[in-house]
């Protein structure tokens, strides 16, 4: 293209611009005159300047957001551990106290192995305290009796025979025999005799005491003659006759027979050791229990080793860790209120089942409320800020109008009906007694 038809172009289009600008002049001036009142385009410039929003300037509106009314501080509980309800120990709408029982699961087998975990750790604790006290004075007086037998033992096989220690033995023997053969042998002749005289003799005066009674036993004071007493001397020493007439000629007991045997056999085996020197291998058996003797002895009065110490002292953590973890599996049985508040609902009954981490019932603290919201907009989230102060008003109760102050926003929005939504919590001031739980609040922001 020429720079001659450039410039004709150009020209053509000036005019027509000029042309369209001077047509609008006239248009808004006739429009301007014929306003009621008359008014002058100069008097109605600024009245629009005034109205009319800048470009790209948003209107400011208040902010409208409904929420639920909720205690401060509340919870969903939930059993730790699956089982049976054994018992319901509070009702909906009862107010319970922090680490109050609400319910309980039945828990005989987690007591059973409290019980058990409980003995074990009284069993290892009892362990580490006899290593760490050492053996009893009697322990050490019964190992160092037993080191001193058994040296004897040793220096009596070592030793030869003594003729002296032969006829000790000797004499033993012989008067066990004799004292087991009297047994079966019975009194001599002259000591059966004389038992036979004397029960004789014990007859005869109770048959002349018995005649000497007869003969005034009709007296009405017989107990005050003479021959009432004489009658009964005579009856005694009968019996005390016939008692020993009958133990001189019965039998021998079998206990007395038992023992007197066995003071015989071991007078025997003494007089055999002496008879018979000991071998080398009884000799070495001897000195081995000395060895034994000595060492437990040894072993008694040291202290206790810092390794057994250490394992015992495991043995009783260990212990104590079973016991806490079944002490722990006790208490998941039950269920504890965590704050103290008011129950709003209980889901569960006496003799159901219940599972782990199931919601069974909610608990709040009704003195003190907050309104939490979900409906502020991303267009509205950005006019609101912590520590602003609102109105809130409720459904429920018509005319009815308290102030609240926000306490936190939620840095996140969530996708909400296509729409980008944000969560809000007023903080309430002298909350109305009327007021439940759940109950709709509208927030009012200016």
């Amino acid at each position: 293209m020429t720079r001659h038809r450039k410039l004709i172009i150009f020209l053509v289009l000036g005019i027509a611009l000029a042309g369209t600008l001077a047509g609008g002049v006239v248009i808004l001036a006739s429009g301007r005159a014929n306003m009621p009142g008359g008014t002058t385009s100069a008097e109605a410039q600024p009245a629009a300047q005034a109205t009319a929003p800048a470009a790209g300037a948003r209107v400011n509106r208040a902010v409208v957001a409904k929420g639920a009314l909720v205690p401060v501080q509340h919870a969903t509980l939930s059993m730790a551990a699956d089982g049976i309800v054994s018992e319901v120990l509070a009702k909906e709408g009862d107010r319970v106290t922090a680490g109050q029982v609400i319910l309980r699961l039945q828990n005989q087998r987690q007591q059973a192995a409290l019980a058990e975990a409980d003995a074990g750790v009284a069993s290892a604790q009892a362990r580490l305290d006899t290593l760490k006290a050492g053996a009893r004075d009697q322990e050490i007086s019964a190992a160092q009796a037993a080191l001193d037998a058994a040296t004897a033992r040793l220096a009596r096989l070592q030793e030869a025979s003594r003729p002296e220690d032969l006829a000790a033995v000797r004499a033993n023997l012989n008067a066990a025999q004799a004292a087991l053969q009297q047994l079966y042998k019975g009194p001599d002749k002259n000591t059966r005799i004389a038992a036979s005289a004397d029960l004789a003799n014990a007859q005869a005066a109770v048959q002349n005491a018995q005649a000497a009674y007869d003969k005034v036993k009709s007296q009405p004071d017989i107990a005050m003659y003479p021959q009432s007493l004489q009658l009964e001397q005579a009856t005694n020493a009968l019996d005390a006759a016939t008692a020993h007439y009958n133990e001189l000629f019965a039998q021998p007991e079998a206990d007395r027979v038992a023992q007197a045997a066995a003071q015989v056999k071991q007078a025997q085996a003494s007089l055999d050791r002496l008879l018979n020197p000991a071998t080398a291998a009884e000799i070495a058996e001897a000195a081995a229990g000395v060895r034994q003797a000595q060492a437990q002895l040894d072993l008694l009065k040291a202290d206790a080793r810092t390794e057994d110490i250490a394992a015992a002292q495991a043995t009783v953590a260990q212990a104590q860790a079973a016991r806490q973890q079944a002490a722990v599996s006790l208490a998941d049985t039950e269920l504890r209120a965590p704050f103290a508040g008011t129950l709003a609902a209980i889901d569960v009954r006496q003799g159901e089942q219940v599972s782990a981490g199931a919601p069974v019932t909610e608990i709040g603290d009704l003195s003190s409320w907050q309104v939490e919201t979900d409906d502020l907009s991303e267009l509205d989230i950005v006019r609101v800020q912590p520590g602003q102060t609102v109105a809130l008003t409720f459904d429920a109760i018509p005319g009815l109008q308290l102030h609240g102050i926000v306490g936190r926003i939620q840095p996140k929005g969530e996708k909400k009906l296509g729409d980008m939504t944000y969560t809000a919590v007023i903080q309430m001031e002298d909350p109305d007694p009327r007021l439940l739980w759940n109950m709709t609040a509208v927030v009012n922001l200016p």
